[in-house]
């Protein structure tokens, strides 16, 4: 169906986003977040067909709005350049089984049934494997790490917020993309040190902004609306097995068979949720 697909693509698009975020990384996060989702924003332009009317969104979905992609980002991108960005990645992908274990308290409507479970449990597995093996763990508390699970719990609850406004148009991702992105930029200039943006740099921005922090966005409210909020969550766990591998590949770590087999776990999860039908 439609929603998989979009569903899918949005998940391929997010896969690049950790290794785009830390190759980025000496841009402070709130103004990567803020640059990201303001090019992004633009997108909504040919979705809406150029009618601004259709872009700006009412109040309580462009408080969900901002909710989810601002302070998901901030604290993604906070997470990754505070904690070892694989272990801090796949912490950030709990989110998927957020969203299927909380669909039915949020939603309504749909029941958590042994599938569920079981697809959650096998993904939660897998995700557990990668982290043990993509490095070391370091000592001690690690900051990065709470980010990394606040940005998992904001993006699980947004997504599962969002489907409750099926009437609000997906062209209104970018009203409160521009206005998440407005707001990013104006915490930068208090909270952050400024930095000079090379032009090499300012390519990958765009690049970030079109692609898993735009245009996923876009496809992922289409799934959300348009599908069951449990299936396209489990959709979702493949999203840790490209992220990661990135990571890796940008790392310069060897592939593992402990990766191979977190992969494994998680592939089984996406095809047991996707058969999903409540």
């Amino acid at each position: 169906m439609r929603s998989d697909l979009a569903a899918f693509a949005a998940v391929f698009l997010w896969g690049s986003l950790a290794a785009l975020a830390v190759g980025l990384s000496s841009i402070p996060p709130l103004l990567m977040t803020g640059i990201g989702l303001m090019v992004g924003s633009l997108i909504a332009l040919p979705v809406s067909g150029f009618q601004l009317k259709k872009i700006i969104p009412g109040p309580k979905i462009l408080l969900v709005g901002v909710y989810g992609l601002f302070g998901y980002h901030a604290a993604l991108f906070a997470g990754l350049q505070n904690a070892p960005s694989i272990q801090a990645n796949l912490v950030n992908y709990l989110w998927p089984v957020l969203i299927v274990l909380l669909a039915p308290l949020v939603v309504g409507g749909q029941k958590l049934g042994l599938r569920h479970i079981a697809a959650s449990a096998i993904g939660f597995s897998g995700a557990a494997v990668a982290i043990l093996s993509g490095s070391q763990l370091v000592g001690g508390f690690a900051s990065g790490y709470l980010f990394a699970f606040f940005a998992a719990l904001i993006f699980s609850s947004y997504s599962l917020m969002i489907k409750r406004f099926s009437d609000s148009p997906t062209s209104a991702v970018g009203g409160y993309s521009f206005v998440g992105g407005t707001l990013a930029i104006l915490a930068h200039f208090v909270f952050e040190q400024q930095v000079h943006i090379t032009a090499d740099q300012w390519l990958w921005l765009i690049a970030l902004g079109l692609g898993p922090l735009g245009g996923s966005f876009y496809l992922w409210d289409y799934a959300l609306k348009h599908g069951p909020a449990q299936r396209v969550g489990t959709i979702a766990f493949l999203t840790p097995v490209i992220s990661t591998t990135l990571l890796v590949l940008v790392s310069g770590e060897k592939l593992s068979l402990s990766i191979g087999l977190a992969a494994l776990l998680i592939v089984l999860a996406a095809v047991l949720g996707s058969k999903v039908n409540n």
